[in-house]
């Protein structure tokens, strides 16, 4: 499968860059029956990934994904269930009560969170394009991005 072409702003999804400008606030989000509430700080207008991997595709997951520093759980930590597979390192995390997977550890970055879009409260953000990631070939896909971001594409 051909890799889409990358735009510099594509190639530093991983670290959850500012698309418009510097102006960052926290933004609410949750699962669905509301036992698990996070805030994310994050700009008005962002670039989301879809991802074509198993879990991603079969559960509809929209990444932003963001450094620890930007991630605060606020209810529900005793209410998440923890699924992993394949390698083991992404730690997929689920609302024990409805079953959303509002975020959770991406194996790309384990020292920060994947956060689900569709789990932002409302008109939290604006997404201002989607970026495909080949997620069924996680490894040949990961290392365009990662040389991308290096050449600045």
């Amino acid at each position: 499968m051909n890799s889409p072409s990358l735009s510099p702003q594509s190639a530093n999804f991983w670290l959850g860059e500012s698309r418009t400008g510097p102006l960052m606030r926290w933004r609410q989000g949750g699962c669905h029956c509301g036992a698990v509430r996070f805030k994310v700080l994050t700009p008005d207008s962002i670039e989301a990934v879809e991802c074509n991997c198993s879990i991603c595709r079969m559960t509809g997951f929209l990444h932003l994904i963001v450094p620890k520093e930007r991630f605060r759980l606020h209810a529900g930590e005793n209410n998440l269930t923890t699924y992993s597979f394949n390698t083991g390192t992404a730690k997929h995390l689920f609302c024990s009560v409805c079953g959303v997977k509002s975020f959770y550890v991406p194996r790309s970055h384990p020292e920060g969170f994947s956060v689900n879009v569709h789990c932002l409260d409302d008109g939290a953000v604006r997404v201002a394009k989607v970026v495909p990631f080949d997620g069924q070939h996680w490894e040949e896909a990961r290392a365009r991005m990662d040389e991308a971001s290096r050449r600045g594409l």
